[in-house]
């Protein structure tokens, strides 16, 4: 069974700036979520970088550059796992809950 889903029609000459960004997050809820990351992971690393003693400086970017490539991966994994369950997975629940709930005729 495939779900449809509809897509909003909006007149982009009607809509506020906070409007659209509002839209936009409903529609991917990802990428406020990816770019907050993004700015808190680039704010620490600066943070870091002034208190890394007596380590060179590249060395200490090889590692930082580890550790973003990781959170890169998982936040993938995080983002491709959920698009699967609200894809494949609650379509499944929602038809057999709606079975449970029709009355016998």
């Amino acid at each position: 069974m495939v779900v449809q889903r509809s897509i909003p029609v909006v007149d982009i000459s009607e809509e506020s700036q906070a409007e659209r960004l509002a839209r936009k997050t409903r529609e991917a809820p990802y990428v406020p979520i990816g770019l907050t990351g993004c700015l808190g992971a680039v704010l620490y690393g600066l943070y870091q970088y002034k208190n890394r003693g007596e380590m060179s400086t590249s060395v200490y970017v090889m590692k930082f550059r580890v550790v973003a490539q990781a959170a890169v991966v998982v936040t993938l994994g995080l983002g491709v796992g959920y698009s699967m369950i609200d894809k494949y997975l609650l379509p499944k629940f929602q038809t057999s809950a709606s079975k449970r709930d029709e009355p016998s005729a």
